[in-house]
């Protein structure tokens, strides 16, 4: 976490913030904290997109479907000013590292500076894709697509995997036609995009699962399956589309699994509910990572509890000027799934019983 800049706001809403996340895409990603104690992600539009009334209303859709989302493999949607001069949503804070960061690094690195500890041992790697295929079911259920399932999306807590970002990338998908790509817009990460996300095709539930064996093949060996994009992004999405991808080093039990996952046609790769049963029983009370990563995992929620809340300024600075609009207003009443502008995905068959998180 960084801290924050000269030109930060010191709150959003009923939110004051803590420190800077990082960025993306859609904008500024904060660690605030509510007036009544609450701990969220809070993420702040980038002010070109607020201008966009047609994002503001894709926003507000996504928002509200989002916020629809259940389950015990995603970080919630709270809260949102959906109608502020510069719009932002605030999302349950989940406090560990992201699977990018614990996987980019050497097998035995450190983790004290970097955080990184390298590829996961395949009883971990199995139930990381137990707790991203339910959390794909609670987000297909309600209506939605992830989308932009990728490492840096998924957070790694003691008790399981837990992903985040989820819906609300779509409102991108209305200005990313409309010269905003060169500054993020683009829906989906090279590297971890399907087939039909490459040929700009219509997109189904079936790419979240083609994404999950992109993101368990290099959580199993802390390589991208179809190469990285050192070549050029071209290149990369020529590979996605039109070569097979190269699973060396990936566990032979696992093997089949994501090669199915990664299958160039959308209808040849298996639902969740059939990814769930092929991983088989996850339900353990053992840590489900290595003892250095739990080690670690219990740090980073340590130095959470020590954050403190920065000195209230005498005067507003920088965006913090939002004003009433930002005044920490609520999105509207949630619409049911697939109203209100929003895509209804295709029907998803009941999920069964996913394997609880092991303590």
């Amino acid at each position: 976490m960084e801290k924050l800049g000269s030109g930060d706001p010191q709150r959003i809403g009923t939110y004051r913030l803590l420190g800077r996340l990082g960025s993306g895409g859609m904008g500024q990603v904060f660690l605030a904290r509510s007036d009544r104690g609450r701990t969220v992600a809070l993420k702040l539009v980038r002010p070109e997109l607020a201008e966009l009334q047609h994002f503001r209303d894709r926003f507000r859709a996504e928002v509200q479907a989002a916020r629809q989302v259940g389950g015990s493999w995603t970080a919630p949607v709270l809260d949102a000013g959906v109608d502020a001069a510069v719009p932002w949503v605030a999302t349950g804070y989940v406090a560990g590292p992201s699977l990018h960061r614990i996987v980019s690094g050497r097998p035995g690195a450190p983790l004290a500076d970097s955080g990184a500890y390298g590829p996961l041992p395949e009883r971990s790697v199995r139930i990381l894709g137990a707790g991203l295929a339910g959390a794909l079911q609670d987000i297909h259920r309600a209506g939605l697509i992830h989308r932009d399932l990728k490492p840096s999306n998924v957070l790694m807590t003691i008790d399981g995997p837990r992903v985040i970002d989820f819906g609300i990338a779509r409102a991108l998908d209305t200005v990313a036609d409309g010269g905003l790509t060169r500054t993020g817009a683009m829906i989906g990460s090279p590297g971890f995009m399907s087939p039909e996300q490459v040929r700009g095709e219509r997109v189904t539930t079936a790419c979240d699962v083609f994404c999950l064996g992109a993101v368990l093949a290099y959580a199993s060996t802390g390589r991208l399956p179809f190469g990285s994009a050192e070549t050029g992004a071209h290149a990369l999405m020529y590979r996605i589309a039109q070569e097979e991808p190269d699973l060396t080093g990936v566990p032979v039990d696992l093997v089949e699994l994501i090669q199915e996952c990664l299958a160039k046609d959308p209808a040849a790769r298996p639902s969740t509910d059939a990814v769930l049963e092929r991983l088989g029983d996850t339900d353990t009370a053992e840590p489900w990572l290595p003892g250095a990563l739990i080690a670690q995992l219990g740090r980073h929620a340590v130095e959470l509890l020590d954050a403190e809340d920065p000195e209230e300024p005498e005067a507003p600075t920088g965006p913090a000027a939002h004003g009433p609009a930002a005044s920490g207003q609520a999105a509207a009443s949630p619409a049911a799934p697939g109203q209100a502008g929003v895509p209804r995905a295709a029907p998803v068959p009941p999920a069964p019983s996913r394997p609880t998180p092991p303590a």
